[in-house]
């Protein structure tokens, strides 16, 4: 599949599912978690497409490897938030595992990502 927008990036469409499941379940927490743990597992999921679209439209591999780096960074923060939900109890285990497996998926995937623009940013 040719690759037209952000849109299509299979990386983009991961950490999309994950942003949404964390908006879904963040939904459950409590209030008093509203501008704490909430706002900052909604920001970091958030940041991790908003990252991925903002480097897509750099024209500069190297710029668009460190927007994906940062993507990353927020990544592995939804993991210690996931941790976090877990150890106060507002996921469930089947649900973390699920969302903790769901984000490692996708930082493999960004991974990946970042290693083929840093071939082509070597080539060009």
């Amino acid at each position: 599949m040719e690759i037209k927008t952000f849109e299509d990036l299979d990386v983009w469409k991961l950490a999309r599912e994950l942003r949404r499941n964390i908006y879904k379940v963040t939904k459950t927490y409590p209030k008093d978690e509203t501008y704490r743990l909430v706002d900052q597992m909604r920001r970091a999921a958030i940041s991790s497409t908003a990252n991925i679209a903002e480097g897509f439209g750099r024209f500069h591999y190297q710029e668009n490897i460190q927007f994906c780096r940062q993507s990353r960074g927020s990544l592995y923060e939804i993991v210690d938030h996931l941790i976090t939900s877990n150890d106060e109890g507002y996921l469930t285990d089947e649900k973390y595992q699920s969302m903790k497996a769901h984000s490692y998926r996708t930082i493999k995937v960004m991974n990946g990502y970042i290693a083929m623009l840093k071939k082509k940013k070597d080539s060009s």
